[in-house]
């Protein structure tokens, strides 16, 4: 189906995929700002996805928009596409996490299968990308693993690093520079009652991160507080 796709199609897709998995329909606006493009344009292109042959999408005026099955099937290949070329980035060319995104991004529109399969038999069949997301497998499944918000902790439990929904590239350099990056084991210090900043130990140092940081960064659980 994706060779009849307009590149433009497959991100509105991508994005409404993203954007739907709390499970409430996404908003014109929601895609409108996850697009960088105007509210009058995300509609009219809805209309035409949910009026497409098979529907790619239903679409309701004041209550969003959510896949068909068939829009879903798309949005996992761009989305393992993607995925897989942002590892790739990193591991084969020397590209840190902060810089894969964009490059991706171009690229996840392009590659063919045959050089999608190539890629992931070269990785190893990965299950993750450096971001921590999920890798959708070739038929189309999305590993789910059960992990917690950082900003949920409390003192004394210890945590992995696991995933950051997050790919702005300052943001990324900075998590770099305090080794707070997928894999690293934490331990939660102090959490303020006021605020809900967290004290962290991680690697050999110490960091206070507030809510808006660690209300986007996954972990997975390993010492509870006694």
């Amino acid at each position: 189906m994706r060779e009849h796709l307009s590149d433009a199609v497959e991100d509105y897709l991508k994005a409404i995929y993203e954007l739907t998995q709390g499970g409430s329909p996404a908003s014109t606006n929601h895609i409108a700002a996850r697009m960088g493009v105007a509210p009058a344009s995300v509609t009219g292109m809805l209309k035409r996805l949910a009026a497409s042959e098979p529907p790619l999408l239903d679409y309701q005026k004041h209550r969003g928009a959510t896949l068909t099955p068939e829009g879903k099937q798309v949005a996992l290949e761009v989305l393992r596409h993607h995925r897989l070329l942002e590892l790739f980035l990193q591991e084969s060319l020397g590209y840190t996490w902060d810089q894969v995104h964009e490059e991706a991004d171009r690229l996840e529109h392009v590659i063919s299968e045959e050089m999608e399969e190539r890629i992931a038999q070269a990785l190893g069949d990965p299950l993750r990308d450096p971001h921590g997301d999920p890798i959708p497998s070739r038929n189309g499944d999305l590993p789910v693993q059960k992990l917690a918000l950082l900003e949920g902790l409390h003192p004394g439990q210890q945590a992995v690093v696991c995933r950051v929904d997050n790919e702005d590239p300052d943001l990324l350099r900075y998590l770099t520079t305090i080794e707070l990056v997928p894999q690293a084991r934490i331990t939660v210090l102090e959490r303020s009652n006021f605020d809900g900043v967290l004290r962290l130990e991680v690697g050999e140092g110490e960091v206070s991160l507030g809510p808006r940081l660690t209300g986007q960064i996954y972990v997975e659980v390993i010492q509870n507080t006694p």
